[in-house]
C-alpha cells in the first residue's frame, strides 16, 4: 500500500510536491505548477502547503 509522504530525493523547499507526485505517479514538475497556480488564485496554495509540509510525515 502507498503512503503520502514527503519526497528525500525530489524536494526544492520540504519535498511536499514531490512526495503528492511520487504517490500519483506523475511528474513533480506539474505538481509544482499546479500549486503555484492555487497560489495565484487567491492563496489557498500557499496555506495548503504549510499544513501539508507540516502533516505529512517524512
Amino acid at each position: 500500500m502507498k503512503k503520502l509522504q514527503k519526497s528525500q530525493t525530489d524536494k526544492k523547499l520540504c519535498g511536499v510536491c514531490g512526495g503528492i507526485a511520487e504517490y500519483f505517479n506523475c511528474d513533480s514538475t506539474l505538481i509544482r505548477l499546479l500549486w503555484i497556480l492555487f497560489t495565484l488564485a487567491g492563496g489557498a496554495g500557499l496555506l495548503a502547503y504549510i499544513i501539508a509540509a507540516i502533516i505529512m510525515p517524512d
